[in-house]
């Protein structure tokens, strides 16, 4: 499997970028729904941590991903999608790029202004850019948490979109980024007058 793109589907590195957001997504829903509504302890700050460093690690994948794509161009798509559809597949690309960068910099901001500072993985501490401030940090928090209901919404989205490619369009818009790679298409071939 190549490292780089083709006209057919996605290189190893690009499925990496995508698979690996998702399961770093899984994890950091996961833990903020279990952290959620437990009574301060040594394990909630700890789950908050943990936490805040997959948000790190998603907003750095994300950053890798897009310079990534810039050298290396997504493969087409089928020649079959309308005008629109195609617009509405990069729109939605977009806001999903959009809220993976915006998420994580509104939630290190939060963190920040209501003194939780962020220390990533234990190891590198990460400033807060303006200081303790509670108001920001309340008001940012309900930017988080609406921000993570439209990232749900996004992927389901993104999710329906491509089973709609897969079982109903039979097109190897799936197949192309899943991570064992290309099968062959079960679209039953055109006939004429059809």
């Amino acid at each position: 499997m190549p490292l780089r793109n083709t006209a057919e589907r996605y290189g190893v590195v690009a499925k990496a970028f995508h698979w690996l957001t998702l399961l770093l997504l899984i994890g950091s829903f996961t833990i903020a729904y279990s952290m959620v509504d437990m009574r301060i302890s040594p394990r909630k700050l700890e789950l908050y941590s943990w936490h805040k460093w997959v948000g790190v690690t998603v907003f750095l994948f994300v950053i890798l991903r897009l310079a990534w794509r810039l050298r290396n161009s997504a493969p087409p798509l089928p020649e079959g999608m309308s005008a629109l559809q195609r617009r509405l597949a990069a729109l939605s690309h977009i806001l999903l790029y959009t809220i993976l960068i915006v998420m994580p910099l509104t939630g290190w901001v939060m963190s920040s202004a209501r003194n939780l500072p962020l220390v990533y993985l234990g190891l590198i501490e990460i400033p807060s850019p303006f200081g303790v401030n509670q108001a920001l940090g309340d008001a940012l928090k309900a930017v988080h948490f609406y921000l993570s209901l439209a990232l749900l919404f996004f992927v389901g989205v993104h999710v329906l979109a491509a089973l709609q490619h897969h079982f109903i369009l039979r097109d190897d818009i799936l197949r192309r980024m899943l991570p064992w790679g290309l099968r062959p298409s079960t679209k039953p071939p055109e006939t004429p007058g059809n």
